[in-house]
């Protein structure tokens, strides 16, 4: 295979920094671009220029190239040294550099690394290609957050190439606004926050994860708690205090309610289009024996109600 020198397809010094190199393929990509070019061979120079910018816009894959030193010439018969490091820059959704539009050249250093699985810069049709690779994270939020929406400030570590073009970390702080009825595994974008590309950074992806807490259960957009009854309110009837997402309500239990018995408040779930209902499970407490008092009460009601709690497990 031929050799590529990426500094001389760019027109650039070996020691270009990243913006002169942003520069100038920015430069090549309007003047060979297949759309509006009238330049000879103008597609195949674009790929040229496309598959350099990929190499020497990347911290890694430049670093590695540059490698191979400064001996060769482009055009040359060229075949990777045994131990070139530059094998494992891999990306899923690659098919190689028949499919990507890239050189035998580039695919004997890089694998199939090119832009993902939409190939080189400023293709026709579909996605632009070129563009940057999505970024996924998870964003973790209490159910409360989930009901009422909050805004969240997220820290991103994020691999650049610096000024002299190899690698480098760089921070960044990003906020978040989370809508009131999210939902778990719904996904939030932040459109331009991804990973940079030639024809345009990607996204930056967030997938919901609700954590219920104690007292809830949650699928979609239902919500289900425990509430807590005297054996009197439960055996008689009463308006008692439930508590919700959205603040404590009313709940009219009817006489002869059983512990598991579960009870709807329509629309008391996480926000939405419909919302969500809350349902409540009804739990019978019973209070303690300690005292004398509350002894002899119990064994009072023993006497005086005939009540087999065992009777439907009979014969």
């Amino acid at each position: 295979m031929e050799y590529r020198d990426y500094y001389k397809i760019l027109g650039v010094p070996r020691s270009a920094s990243a913006d002169e190199v942003k520069r100038a393929y920015r430069k090549l990509a309007r003047k060979f671009h297949p759309d509006v070019s009238k330049e000879k061979n103008a597609e195949a120079r674009f790929k040229e220029v496309a598959e350099a910018y990929e190499v020497l816009r990347d911290g890694e894959k430049r670093a590695a190239y540059d490698q191979l030193g400064s001996g060769y010439v482009g055009g040359q018969q060229f075949r990777p040294p045994p131990d070139f490091g530059g094998a494992t820059f891999r990306t899923r959704g690659g098919g190689g550099a028949a499919d990507s539009g890239f050189s035998d050249f580039f695919s004997s250093l890089f694998g199939d690394a090119a832009f993902g699985a939409a190939g080189p810069a400023g293709g026709m049709g579909g996605a632009p290609r070129g563009r940057g690779e999505d970024r996924r994270a998870r964003l973790e939020l209490s159910i409360e957050e989930a009901y009422a929406g909050t805004s969240r400030e997220v820290r991103l570590q994020q691999q650049e190439a610096g000024p002299d073009g190899r690698p480098l970390s760089r921070e960044r702080t990003l906020r978040v606004q989370v809508p009131a009825g999210v939902t778990a595994g719904q996904v939030i974008r932040l459109a331009g926050q991804g990973s940079p590309g030639p024809a345009g950074a990607g996204d930056l992806l967030f997938e919901v994860v609700i954590d219920p807490g104690p007292h809830y259960s949650l699928e979609g957009r239902d919500v289900t708690r425990d509430l807590a009854l005297a054996p009197w309110e439960a055996a008689l009837g009463a308006t008692v205090s439930a508590p919700t997402l959205g603040g404590a309500v009313e709940l009219r239990v009817p006489a002869g309610a059983r512990t598991g018995q579960k009870m709807r408040l329509r629309g008391r779930g996480l926000p939405g289009d419909p919302p969500g209902d809350q349902y409540v499970v009804l739990k019978i407490v019973l209070p303690p024996s300690d005292t004398p008092r509350a002894r002899e009460l119990w064994e009072a009601m023993a006497l005086e109600l005939p009540f087999d709690p065992r009777a439907e497990d009979s014969g």
